[in-house]
């Protein structure tokens, strides 16, 4: 999908602060941090939302969660944090690329929002 944002800055088209990548995961801060840590991790592959998965894209969905563990112990954040994910615009979801928020570097309370 060549409109979103977020599959520009995996082609490089868009700069981002990237932490990590690889063939198939970006993982960039988030211009408007919410925590002190506030990292998206991407697929590079477009995906629009959570509701949007398959049983095809059960691999990729996996490697979010293995880049965020790795993206955590880099930034130094492991011993706790939250991983968020917002399906569609009520939820909060204003970039329509299915992504994962790792969010550090301070106490969180629950229950959210």
């Amino acid at each position: 999908m060549s409109e979103c944002i977020f599959c520009a800055i995996v082609r490089g088209e868009v700069p981002a602060d990237i932490v990590y990548q690889d063939e198939r995961v970006t993982a960039f801060y988030d211009i408007h941090p919410a925590a002190p840590v506030h990292v998206l991790i991407v697929p590079n592959a477009h995906i629009a939302r959570a509701a949007d998965v398959t049983p095809e894209d059960a691999a990729v969905v996996g490697e979010l969660f293995v880049a965020a563990r790795r993206v955590a112990e880099t930034l130094e954040v492991s011993e706790g944090y939250r991983l968020v994910v917002n399906n569609g615009r009520r939820a909060g979801q204003s970039v329509f690329h299915l992504h994962l928020h790792l969010l550090g570097g301070r106490a969180f309370t629950w229950p959210p929002g």
